[in-house]
């Protein structure tokens, strides 16, 4: 894998962990409320999505378990209708997809630091 293509693994990972801290400890509810928790989760979905797009294709192609299309999809959704944003939305992905997608962010890193 190119360098470039581990170092947008990197931040999506990074990125990924940082939503899910910021959402530790707090409740749905509370996005109602908290502009800067919105704009934080949004801005680390941004990350993810944008680290996606620019991976290389052989690289998406080697991992293709991973989710591309969906965190293409939502980056350009935060980027581009950035005040119709559904926060529910937002928050269950925070909350259900991100976890799985760190989980299979690291076995890639993983796998690609022992190649």
């Amino acid at each position: 894998m190119a360098p470039e293509d581990r170092t947008r693994l990197r931040h999506m990972l990074d990125s990924a962990h940082d939503a899910r801290q910021f959402v530790a400890g707090r409740t749905r509810a509370e996005l109602d409320t908290d502009r800067m928790l919105v704009l934080a989760l949004m801005k680390s979905l941004e990350i993810i999505g944008e680290a996606a797009v620019h991976v290389s294709d052989d690289a998406k192609q080697a991992h293709a378990d991973l989710p591309w299309a969906q965190m293409a999809g939502i980056r350009h959704r935060l980027v581009h209708a950035y005040y119709d944003i559904n926060l529910d939305i937002l928050w269950e992905t925070v909350q259900r997809e991100l976890p799985p997608l760190i989980e299979a962010l690291e076995r890639v890193i993983r796998r690609e630091a022992d190649a």
